[in-house]
């Protein structure tokens, strides 16, 4: 596994220090790219969610619009 990672690269003498300063680099551009996949799904489902709620709402009126009085009402 080393082997296919950028940390198996080291190039000056301090081979212990450079091992661990590029898997924290590793690990933190890791955990960055996931909380922006997060972030993306989150705000995702809440857009979608209002779009369908704004839809519902705009059915709704449309049902209560096309409801007239009965004729007992009248009389």
């Amino acid at each position: 596994l080393r082997c296919c990672t950028a940390a198996s690269v080291v190039t000056d003498g301090s081979g212990a220090a450079a091992d661990e300063r590029s898997l924290y680099i590793m690990r933190v551009v890791q955990i960055a790219v996931m909380c922006v996949l997060a972030l993306t799904v989150v705000f995702g489902i809440f857009f979608l969610g209002c779009n369908l709620l704004i839809k519902s709402e705009g059915m709704i009126n449309f049902l209560v619009k096309e409801r007239r009085p009965s004729k007992e009402v009248e009389a």
